[in-house]
């Protein structure tokens, strides 16, 4: 069903391409009605309009907080068409019926990135722009809403191709897409005032994205997916090489989520299927990558490389030696895009503009939301014990540090060892712990030539809760271990400890990655 429009309101932030619109409405002798900076725009480009408040005969008040709030307007927009009381009372109270509505908000998202401005802030919370927008999309059956200007190359066409009236399809689904906005507008609005009070888990949680794009298929081709960014587009940006899938996308944060607690611009860190499968920080960055892949090299065939630091020439060489899916990097420079940019597949990612700011990490099953804070904790010297006689140098006490960090972002029941600040074995993903120690210490004896003078470091993201796991780690040469406190039998594996003559730190929190 096509309905004709003859009357309009027009109130927009968003004064880009509207030109467009204003031709065709004139083409089609549309009535416009506007306000304020709209009206004045309006008249700029040489079209006419009926001021809002001449037409309402009332004025704006309390400052512009009220304009568009009357019964003649909502009236003229709910009204159903086909409906004989509706008729009768807008003839009784000469109303006329609005037929479309083209509104945009006040950029308060825009205004929240710039300022932290309170009053400012709640000054850019639209009331009129939503609510007009809101009866317009309940009422589609008669009303048509645009709330972007992406929207009017489309509404033009299907205005021209019913002759002046707009179609119930395309009526239908800019009403959803207004349902959308009013929504997403909103919980961003309630996510800073929730922010404010420290509030990040209200009774009612709304979360909000804008589509970034649809992904050929999840984890598998069966599954389908998509990526919703906060922000209109991605912090990451990529440069080159084919489109992302899903499992990129969750290689990639979880590689990014290690970068980013190591020092900056120095560190290499590697992820295959979401766990780290070398990490590595050194000054000389083609030394750092080279540690990294020497942790299980099988493992980085097909990988995730991620550097802390702007990717050059030389390191680009490097990667070209073997097969990587993606590379992030915080810049790349021309050279080093040159060379990698000959492998057409290739992703490219640059991650320099990456936002610091996560506060809460979300997974969903089953209609329910799990929402946790991430495990960003910086670690200080207070956070941890040292617990046995044999006291760690500071040097030892650094590595331990570095293990541990490394070892909340494996995935449990996790345990990583370490020699000068590379991994030189990681064990993942087991239901014991004692399964994860194994294999930690097989990819060591794999891949790494060990030394009697080397100092093997053993890290653990939870207590040993039997003395079986860490007579494993010392009778394979580890010589320190740190792990979280916590069980009921700490004092025996101190007691343990120190009959081996190794170094035992205990951490006060515990870092499970499930």
């Amino acid at each position: 069903m096509s309905n004709k429009v003859k009357k309009a309101i027009i109130s927009i932030s968003d004064k880009s391409e509207i030109k467009l619109v204003l031709n065709t409405l004139k083409k089609y002798k549309v009535n416009i009605l506007s306000s304020g900076g709209t009206s004045k725009e309006i008249n700029k480009l040489g079209f006419k309009c009926t001021d809002i408040s001449e037409y309402t005969k009332t004025n704006e008040i309390l400052g512009g907080r009220v304009k568009t709030l009357h019964p003649k307007l909502y009236a003229g927009i709910l009204s159903k068409r086909d409906d004989k009381n509706h008729k009768k009372e807008l003839k009784k109270n000469n109303y006329e019926e609005i037929d479309l509505v083209i509104v945009n908000f006040y950029p308060f998202e825009e205004i929240l990135k710039k300022t932290k401005n309170h009053n400012k802030l709640i000054e850019n919370i639209d009331v009129g722009g939503p609510t007009l927008v809101r009866a317009a999309a309940k009422n589609y059956k008669y009303t048509t809403v645009l709330t972007s200007p992406n929207q009017y190359k489309e509404f033009i066409l299907d205005l021209e191709k019913n002759k002046g009236s707009t179609s119930l399809e395309l009526r239908k689904k800019l009403s959803r897409e207004a349902f959308n906005l009013t929504a997403y507008y909103d919980s961003v609005i309630s996510e800073y005032l929730n922010s404010m009070n420290n509030d990040y888990f209200p009774q009612k949680k709304t979360i909000h994205g804008n589509l970034v794009e649809v992904l050929r298929y999840g984890e598998n081709p069966h599954q389908k997916s998509a990526i919703y960014s906060k922000n209109k587009d991605l912090d990451i940006l990529q440069l080159s090489g084919k489109k992302l899938s899903y499992n990129n996308y969750n290689d990639i944060y979880a590689a990014l989520n290690i970068s980013r607690t190591l020092p900056k611009n120095n560190g290499t860190v590697i992820v295959k299927h979401a766990n780290p499968c070398g990490i590595s920080i050194n000054n000389n960055k083609i030394k750092s990558y080279k540690e990294a892949l020497a942790c299980d090299p099988i493992s980085a065939f097909g990988g995730i490389v991620s550097c802390n630091f702007k990717i050059n020439k030389k390191i680009a060489l490097e990667f070209n030696k073997i097969f990587l899916e993606v590379i992030i990097g915080l810049g790349f420079d021309k050279n080093s895009l040159k060379i990698l940019k000959k492998r057409k597949n290739l992703r490219l990612i640059d991650a320099s503009k990456l936002s610091e700011q996560n506060f809460y990490n979300t997974t969903s099953h089953f209609n329910s939301l799990l929402l946790q804070s991430t495990d960003n904790k910086f670690f200080t010297r207070d956070n941890f014990e040292v617990v046995s006689k044999i006291k760690p140098s500071k040097k030892i006490l650094d590595e331990l540090f570095f293990a541990f960090n490394v070892c909340r972002n494996v995935k449990s029941n996790a345990i990583v060892l370490t020699r000068n600040s590379s991994t030189v074995g990681i064990g993942s993903g087991q239901p014991s712990r004692l399964d994860s120690c194994k294999i930690a210490i097989e990819k060591m004896k794999r891949f790494q030539k060990i030394s009697e003078n080397d100092i093997i470091i053993g890290a653990s993201d939870a207590f040993f809760p039997f003395v079986d796991g860490i007579e494993t780690l010392v009778q394979n040469g580890v010589s320190a271990i740190i792990q979280p406190s916590g069980s009921i039998r700490d004092k025996e594996i101190i007691k343990f400890a120190d009959k081996l003559g190794i170094i035992l730190v205990f951490s006060k929190t515990r870092h499970f990655k499930h």
